[in-house]
């Protein structure tokens, strides 16, 4: 049988989509051939944003690789605009002359950004926020320039600012409302959304008006922009201008070819245009009944009914979508959906706590849910949504309703109780409209572990990632409670069928003190064990039960045993403990000297604000250490390695908190700690976050009203930026929430498991219930932290409490 040819125009999401779905249920009927405008296979472009904050990188937001496309025998043209199309003959052109018969088209054009059109949008450097071409360029431009001008104030222009903002630039909002964000929130929460974002240092221009854009040349070409004037004659330097102030179904192609377009191409309730039967469209270009959605959630129910067509079923239809917002701006949690406006005729309950950063509105009429906007806790959106959607009567449950979906009936809200609340019919991710029964299927016949393995079998939180929480409650309800990349029943080496919780559990419930105690209770299969699982056994003895415990040095790696790097020539590396990076002109005096007394090779400032002295002989490690007469820098060992700060407002005039002083305290009180694996802190003294500690273990930013505290970050082979814990107000309380984190971290995590991968296995939810909803268990974990560093040796100035064999440092002789 021959089969029919489907041309594809566009290779956005909401075409691929319907790829997808069309292969599911009619993998053998068309050769497909794709034409896609940009050099690149599918990818997320929602995850833009991410990319151009550095969260992310561009492989990680492909969703559909070269490869998927030859495994499904698809004809890709990249980087082909296509031009024109022959609807006589059936054949679609490219601009480069490309051709392809169709006997079905599929149009996915998506949107074109809306440019103001206002003197100087032309200019170098004035440019639209929509593409990958688009975030590189404003990458690049963040490398080289200072000044940054966004236009518009909605979820897009906001995340540019933020994105722009972490790459160093000085970012200007520029909104002609007198809200952000107006379409998606109240004035209040709108309010609210500007007044945390000037905290983390974004300014914000409300209700000005563009004129024109000034150039940096009179040659007639304008040269760069160099600025933005206003109507009302005032202007800010501007070296970037981003334009997000809207999109446009992009209908060029369709108007040429003669289709009926109206607010984009109009299809009907099969997703066919009006003109043509053999011509689909799908996406932000489509216009059904008079609508055209920008969000992913309606996109994807389009592509699912234009694929069943496609496929001759002839059974689908799409009536519309009641569409809701849940976003995610520069980590601040945002719902909305229906009419939350309220007015005339309506009921309006409202909750606003301004100082806790929580505020919910819900709208009634006639007794029915019809509108939500939440701002900071939207836990309840998709409980507020699906009452919304349903039109059920409120009438009974109203007293209760603000508090949300655990205070209706008996079932718990957080955590496994949420998950395990749910009906298999409810729906988790809005973007896929895949339900929990579906999910938990998936994770019980195939054996799910891990959140990205979800995704790959049911796109649940692929798309927009505002459910990725509620799929991972779903993973430790139905997984038995880990969902990080190790499987829990995986045994922590060969010597044992135990893993790494087991063991844990094991010893702190039934008082193990040694490692032999541990290996007899739980019937090691290697008496003595290995290199892999004593090092492990050692930590958890001794963070479980401190000063009980015996620490075993020959139970260490050996950098640890020798309390110093050694280095690929069997060298040494010595870094002295510089606090909150910090020194003096005495430490200065004493680490040169060091350094031509033991003929030193090498002196290198490290990323941790400190000196590194490379090249030490084994033989001169006392002696080196005894000179410089400085603490440990612990540059060997899982412990804190270094506190990194900014000069914060004693010295510079950003500054709004003293971050050297904070980032002093905190390594002089925890500069002892030994860990899972090694910790890094920041401490910034603004919201420029000069210190980076958005990638650190722990990151405090110091802001006008007292400290942001962020935890989980990681800078190494995959950045991770780090989750937003909660803001304090006193330097007290940054030690003490720090030090709750930390032997939270230290009596729950794996060994060699860093603060990233821990959070990641028991949920960000699990450590704010620990660390701030429980206020005596935080104090006690701080307490217990205190407890285990009191009178801990520094090991190179306390030997024998150290329990250091000084005879390995001894020369051999030749």
């Amino acid at each position: 049988m021959k089969k029919s040819k489907l041309v594809m125009i566009g290779n956005g999401m909401a075409g691929v989509r319907t790829l997808e779905e069309l292969l599911k249920i009619a993998p053998e009927l068309y050769d497909i051939t794709v034409f896609g405008a940009e050099p690149h296979p599918n990818y997320n472009r929602i995850l833009l944003s991410p990319v151009l904050a550095g969260e992310q990188t561009l492989d990680e937001i492909v969703l559909n690789s070269w490869d998927w496309y030859t495994d499904n025998h698809i004809t890709l043209h990249a980087g082909k605009k296509v031009v024109e199309v022959d609807r006589i003959k059936r054949i679609v052109r490219a601009e480069d002359g490309t051709e392809a018969e169709y006997d079905r088209l599929l149009l996915c054009t998506g949107s074109n950004p809306f440019i103001l059109p206002v003197p100087g949008k032309n200019l170098e450097g004035v440019i639209a926020y929509r593409d990958i071409a688009d975030t590189e360029a404003m990458i690049d431009a963040a490398s080289k320039y200072k000044n940054a001008v966004v236009i518009g104030g909605g979820l897009l222009g906001l995340e540019a600012a933020n994105g722009l903002m972490l790459r160093g630039m000085d970012v200007s909002v520029v909104h002609v409302m007198p809200t952000l964000m107006e379409r998606q929130l109240d004035t209040v929460a709108g309010k609210m959304l500007q007044k945390s974002l000037e905290d983390r240092g974004l300014k914000f221009l409300m209700g000005a008006q563009t004129q024109a854009l000034i150039g940096s040349a009179d040659d007639g070409k304008g040269g760069r922009v160099q600025s933005i004037q206003f109507k009302d004659g005032t202007s800010v330097a501007a070296d970037l201008v981003v334009m997000a102030v809207g999109i446009r179904p992009n209908t060029q192609l369709a108007e040429s070819m003669r289709l009926h377009c109206n607010k984009g191409i109009v299809v009907n309730d099969t997703m066919q245009t009006t003109t043509d039967a053999r011509i689909y469209s799908v996406g932000e270009c489509a216009a059904h009944r008079g609508i055209a959605y920008g969000l992913v959630a309606p996109l994807f129910e389009q592509a699912k009914v234009a694929a069943n067509h496609l496929a001759m079923f002839g059974i689908g239809r799409y009536q519309g979508s009641l569409t809701s917002t849940k976003l995610k701006v520069t980590g601040i949690d945002l719902f909305s959906a229906g009419d939350f406006t309220g007015g005339e005729g309506t009921e309006e309950l409202v909750m606003s706590d301004p100082y806790g950063g929580v505020y919910k509105k819900l709208v009634i009429k006639d007794d029915k849910l019809v509108g939500a906007c939440l701002y900071g806790d939207t836990v309840d959106g998709s409980y507020y949504f699906k009452l919304l959607r349903d039109g059920r009567s409120v009438s009974d449950i109203r007293d209760k309703l603000m508090f949300g979906e655990s205070n209706i009936g008996d079932v718990g809200h957080e955590g496994h109780n949420k998950a395990a609340a749910m009906k298999d019919s409810d729906e988790v991710c809005g973007c896929n409209g895949v339900t929990k029964g579906t999910i938990c299927k998936a994770i019980k016949d195939k054996g799910l572990f891990t959140l990205d393995e979800v995704r790959k079998h049911t796109k649940a939180s692929a798309s927009c990632g505002s459910c990725t929480g509620l799929v991972e409650q779903l993973l430790m309800f139905t997984a038995g409670g880990d969902y990080s990349a190790t499987p829990k029943l995986k045994a922590m080496c060969s010597c044992t069928d135990h893993g790494h919780q087991a063991v844990r559990d094991a010893i702190r419930t039934n008082k193990l003190m040694t490692i032999a105690d541990t290996f007899k209770f739980l019937e090691w299969k290697t008496p003595n064990g290995c290199a892999s699982c004593r090092p492990a056994v050692n930590y958890y003895l001794i963070s479980t039960w401190p000063k009980q415990a015996k620490d075993d040095p020959q139970s260490r790696f050996i950098n640890e045993r020798s309390h110093a790097n050694i280095q690929k020539d069997g060298t040494y590396s010595v870094i002295p403990r510089m606090w909150g990076g910090e020194t003096t002109a005495s430490e200065l005096r004493r680490i040169a000297d060091v350094v031509d007394k033991y003929k030193i090779p090498t002196v290198k400032v490290t990323g941790g604000q400190r000196i590194d002295l490379l090249g030490v002989k084994k033989e001169d490690l006392v002696n080196v250490w005894k000179d410089i007469g400085m603490p440990s820098g612990h540059a060997y060992a899982k412990a804190l390695r270094t506190v990194k700060t900014c000069v914060g407002s004693e010295w510079c005039r950003m500054g709004t908190q003293d971050s050297t002083q904070m980032g002093k305290d905190l390594e002089r009180a925890m500069w002892r700690m030994y860990a899972p694996h090694k910790v890094k802190f920041a401490v910034s003294g603004c919201p420029r976050n000069c210190a980076e500690a958005g990638i650190k273990d722990v990151g405090i930013i110091g802001v006008d009203s007292g400290w942001e505290m962020y935890v989980a970050g990681n800078g190494g082979i995959k950045t991770e930026v780090a989750h937003f814990l909660v803001k304090v107000k006193t330097a007290a309380e940054v030690l003490e929430y720090t030090g709750a984190f930390c032997e939270l971290y230290r009596q729950e995590g794996w060994y060699l498991e860093r603060t990233v991968h821990f959070v990641s296995r028991v949920g960000l939810d699990y450590v704010k219930k620990r660390i701030l909803e429980d206020a005596a268990g935080r104090k006690a974990l701080w307490e217990q932290l205190q407890f285990a560093l009191d009178g801990e040796p520094d090991p190179w100035f306390d030997f024998k409490e150290a329990e250091v064999d000084t005879r390995q440092f001894a020369a051999v002789n030749a």
